[in-house]
């Protein structure tokens, strides 16, 4: 007995090849676009998709410009224009100006975007936004640029990140300016720090328009926690919740083989929020990781009580208290911890003010969102109760909002010593400008600073000297390094992706890192492009049920079972599927038109042989189809049998047969057929 020759292997591993994708294109890549770690924006490229994990704006930027108040007073008006000491330009005279002993930028105040020389924004098919904060630059990336993808988000960071949008474009709206400073982008080398350090300033833009926002985010779809979504075959996609606030998501990528998580402004603190699902993200091949707190140093819970005490203290030397804020976020929290240390402290009858151009719709947003709060929360909506005390603080007046401090009614009810929340927290434009300008002087009053986004010296320099007290008391509740770690330790990732900045001691203290020695970790900058360890090597395909019923599996060999499959593979939208092949219209038309066959008719007719050859059969055979005079050698373990006639030799070994034809090449083909013949086929 001898074994069925090779070369059937080789086909059937060749007929599996065609069957799946050449993947050597399928290497997965992620590009860094933005150098604000808190404010990231991600693209992975993988088998020809691009998909953008968040959109974040650095605002940073605005801290370079000059305020905008809603009446240009004298001292902004008459400040001197700032001269280089060599090559000036008497063309930029104007666009700088020297304000309490540094240099501003006289303009519009302008943003730095995401870098759009990497990829095209037209070629990206799919944006994830995981909060609201991280959002802000999406009107720069799907207005005007040729976009077509999707963007999805859930319904609390749509919605509230509307908010942020529409407030954002009011408030520079509101104080126009008359022209726009460019010139001094072209002399940053004569420049004084910190503009000198400008990053990428000639990219910078001014805000979009409120056309822009609404056009934006008309392209955004609604998604649910732990909904799944089908990315164009390639990924299926699951926002699952983050902690860090309304409606925010940590994405999974998962496919038939790996598992991709991104985690982006998580918290494992107790607040209003839903809790963070650490489960979904367990033992990813790859976990992303950015957006850690940006005051390590502190507790949250340390700074909140010391911004009640300062207000506290504030409001019983007869001042009033300014807290520059977003419209949603933290601000919610600080309604309520402010209004009961207050009255805790016999301050119960001190006003509360609210001022934003979307005050009113964040608070009656924020009290419908049941279902993304936590559990304490959501038990409030179903006693039933308002599951922020704001609302039962704005029906017994204890807080009052406004959209502008011009706007209707504000005069009226404006009293103090009072306290204020309003925008924005760069100081350079919206309401708290208003403020800062008339209670600056005061000595009794303070500003107390909660968003960690803008360092507060570089906010206040415009408006020094100051005689109002500032505080500053960082509230920021997203991971700091400590829980990062343990966090890290539990998901129990693969590979460990997150910037290079993270892997380096804190600048405010030493031992504040990711340090994580039993993981492998990717590190990246802004601007580069590194390759993620994964690289595809098989897919899913599927088969029409037509075709399935066709399959007739034959056992070659014990618990092994093999079947052919012919048919047409179609990719559409990275989704592999099989279908039957065309039936010819016609039996034997080839042969009756004298066309060529088709390549299916071809694949039709393969068959694959297995098995063992019976020699003593194989002998019987042969003579039927005509040869004679045949001799069988037994030497060792080697059979051979010797056609004298046809001078030709078949040699059988372990794996192999071998036809040693010295004669016709019909012959030999003779030979193969009836070889074939002893064997087992499918």
């Amino acid at each position: 007995m001898a074994s069925i020759p090779g070369r059937k292997c080789k086909q059937i591993c060749g007929t599996r090849r065609s069957y799946h994708r050449d993947y050597r294109s399928s290497k997965m890549r992620l590009y860094c676009l933005s150098g604000d770690l808190a404010k990231p924006c991600y693209i992975i490229t993988f088998k020809g998709l691009k998909i953008m994990l968040d959109c974040g704006l650095t605002e940073q930027t605005v801290l370079n410009f000059l305020p905008l108040p809603f009446v240009q007073s004298q001292k902004w008006s008459n400040l001197p224009n700032f001269i280089p000491s060599r090559d000036h330009d008497p063309q930029m005279d104007g666009e700088l100006k020297e304000c309490c002993g540094r240099v501003f930028v006289d303009s519009t105040p302008e943003f730095n975007l995401p870098m759009d020389k990497m990829l095209d924004f037209s070629e990206v098919d799919v944006i994830l936004i995981s909060n609201y904060l991280n959002m802000l630059a999406l009107p720069y990336i799907t207005e005007n640029t040729g976009f077509k993808g999707k963007v999805y988000a859930t319904e609390p960071t749509l919605q509230i990140g509307r908010f942020f949008l529409e407030e954002l474009v009011d408030y520079i709206e509101v104080s126009p300016k008359a022209c726009t400073a460019r010139l001094w982008k072209e002399k940053l080398h004569l420049l004084p720090s910190p503009l000198s350090e400008a990053f990428r300033a000639k990219k910078w833009r001014t805000i979009f328009s409120l056309k822009d926002v609404q056009g934006s985010l008309s392209k955004v779809t609604i998604m649910g926690y732990d909904e799944k979504l089908d990315i164009l075959g390639a990924f299926i996609a699951t926002p699952v919740s983050s902690g860090y606030c309304l409606g925010s998501s940590n994405w999974v990528l998962s496919t038939a083989h790996e598992k991709i998580c991104y985690v982006s402004g998580s918290s494992t603190l107790t607040t209003h929020p839903r809790p963070i699902n650490q489960s979904a993200l367990k033992h990813a091949d790859v976990l992303i990781m950015t957006g850690l707190t940006q005051a390590p140093t502190v507790n949250p819970d340390t700074k909140l009580g010391e911004l009640c005490m300062n207000v506290a203290l504030t409001i019983r030397n007869n001042g009033s208290a300014l807290i520059p804020c977003y419209p949603s976020g933290v601000v919610y929290d600080l309604f309520e911890c402010l209004t009961q240390n207050l009255e805790n402290a016999g301050l119960n009858n001190v006003p509360m003010f609210f001022i934003s151009p979307v005050a009113d719709s964040s608070l009656a947003y924020s009290n419908i969102l049941a279902e993304w709060l936590s559990s304490a929360k959501q038990n409030k909506v179903y006693l039933p109760d308002d599951p922020f005390p704001h609302a039962f603080y704005l029906r017994n007046s204890k807080l009052k909002h406004y959209n502008h401090v011009f706007s209707e009614g504000f005069s009226k009810d404006f009293r103090q010593p009072c306290v204020v929340f309003c925008g924005h927290p760069s100081l350079r434009f919206g309401d708290a400008v208003h403020f800062i300008e008339m209670w600056g002087n005061n000595p009794n009053n303070s500003i107390i600073f909660t968003e960690p986004d803008f360092p507060y010296l570089q906010v206040l320099a415009p408006f020094q000297p100051l005689a109002m007290k500032a505080f500053y008391c960082p509230i920021d509740t997203s991971l700091n390094y400590q829980q990062a770690n343990k966090l890290i330790k539990e998901l129990k990732p693969n590979v460990l992706v997150i910037p290079e900045a993270y892997t380096k001691p804190h600048p405010s203290a030493s031992n504040l890192f990711i340090e994580q020695p039993d993981k492998k970790i990717i590190t990246f900058k802004c601007g580069e492009i590194i390759r993620l360890p994964l690289k595809r090597k098989l897919d899913r395909i599927y088969i029409t049920s037509e075709l399935a019923q066709k399959i007739s599996p034959r056992e070659v060999a014990a618990g092994v079972t093999f079947s052919t499959l012919t048919g047409v593979l179609q990719v559409k939208d990275k989704v592999h599927c099989i279908q039957p092949c065309a039936d010819s219209t016609q039996d034997d038309s080839n042969s009756t038109t004298g066309t060529a066959p088709t390549k299916e008719d071809v694949m039709k007719n393969i068959k694959y042989e297995y098995g063992s050859i019976d020699v003593e059969a194989l002998m019987k055979r042969l003579t039927q189809d005509g040869f004679s005079n045949i001799k069988l050698d037994r030497t060792g373990g080697a059979l051979t049998l010797n056609l004298v006639n046809e001078d030709t030799v078949i040699k059988f070994e372990d794996n192999e047969t071998h036809i040693i034809c010295g004669g016709k090449p019909t012959t030999r083909l003779k030979l193969r057929d009836t070889i074939m013949k002893c064997l087992q086929s499918f």
